[in-house]
């Protein structure tokens, strides 16, 4: 049909539609794209899980990046991102208008903050470093890492991630998943866990989990990672004569306000933790044991040590005999009471003063 045999209505109808259809972008444009004249070059938002495009709203109008709410929440639903916001820490660059809020809301990534889980760190400790840096609840971590089918998908033969959460630094959003961040965690130990050293768990004897056990008491004891092969020698030997471990870091995993000096009825505490009481290994790790750790409880210096104690310096005496363990022991005891005794001289020369 051509053009000048329309009715002189539909030719009306079509033109009302088509200024409606301009107005109505004009309209939008203005709502997407008018200046805010917000006063930040860069600034950071705080979207919690299961905010609402109002709550956003109501938080960008707070905090003076946005003028109207209300022109925001027609900008969101003309763009049709109503639901498409995630949580987390946005830092927004050059935020002066609508559309370029919504879109680094939508399409940028969140903020990620670092956090360090340090070698010889248990879940509790790691649990309250997540609450502190990432403000995740300490409960829900813990039961992530209990979690069965969590486990089961690592293959780990324990009734928690104890000492397969890697010692390293990691980048989170704040309030992640908590299990995403335990599977993280655990895909990062399983990356560092090579299939010679599975090999080598063959050649000495070992479980998975007994090597994990060793390494984190190895952990717990040096400082140095020289003297790591030193002290897995001792344990190895004291494993196959048959002795007690009689490890402390043990008795420090299994006391409710360590880490501190260990008391004689420290070691009487009845747990299937206390080597002092019980043969052979504990039932599982006690802490998150670094790389170096894990190698020396498979690769344990060849030696005839059966004891050890420290020096006061970070370093440790070993022993092949009782007597000498014993005489390295007092030598000790000598150097931590001078030590308390020089301590109390210069407090009070400080008081005195």
């Amino acid at each position: 049909m051509e053009l000048h045999h329309l009715k002189p209505t539909a030719k009306i109808g079509g033109v009302v539609s088509g200024v409606l259809f301009v107005s109505l972008l004009a309209f939008y444009g203005l709502i997407l794209f008018w200046p805010q004249g917000n006063p930040y070059d860069s600034v950071t938002i705080d979207i919690s899980k299961g905010s609402s495009v109002k709550e956003i709203s109501k938080e960008l109008h707070d905090l003076s990046i946005i003028r109207s709410q209300r022109a925001f929440l027609w900008g969101v639903k003309a763009l049709g991102v109503e639901t498409e916001i995630p949580a987390g820490s946005y830092k927004l660059i050059h935020a002066n208008s609508n559309y370029r809020i919504i879109d680094q809301l939508v399409n940028g990534a969140p903020v990620l903050k670092r956090v360090t889980v340090l070698e010889g760190w248990t879940l509790e400790n790691i649990a309250a470093e997540l609450h502190k840096k990432l403000g995740i609840s300490k409960r829900k971590f813990l039961n992530a890492c209990r979690d069965k089918s969590l486990l089961n998908e690592f293959g780990v033969n324990a009734k928690s991630f104890e000492g397969y959460l890697f010692p390293e630094t990691y980048f989170y959003p704040e309030n992640e998943d908590p299990e995403f961040i335990v599977r993280s965690m655990a895909s990062e130990f399983r990356k560092n866990f090579s299939s010679h050293m599975e090999d080598r768990i063959k050649e000495i004897g070992f479980t998975e989990i007994e090597t994990v056990t060793l390494a984190s008491i190895i952990e717990g004891e040096a400082i140095y990672d020289e003297e790591r092969p030193t002290i897995s020698g001792v344990y190895h030997n004291r494993l196959k004569k048959g002795m007690l471990l009689q490890a402390d870091p043990t008795i420090q995993y299994i006391i409710e306000d360590g880490p501190r000096r260990l008391l004689n009825k420290d070691l009487k505490i009845d747990s299937p933790y206390n080597t002092y009481l019980n043969e052979g290994l504990p039932p599982g790790p006690i802490n998150s044991p670094g790389k170096a750790s894990i190698i020396a409880a498979l690769y344990p210096e060849q030696n005839s040590y059966l004891y050890f104690v420290a020096r006061g310096d970070g370093y440790h005496t070993f022993s092949k005999t009782e007597k000498e363990h014993n005489r390295a022991k007092r030598k000790f005891q000598k150097v931590r009471r001078d030590a308390s005794k020089a301590k109390r001289t210069n407090d009070l020369n400080k008081e005195t003063s």
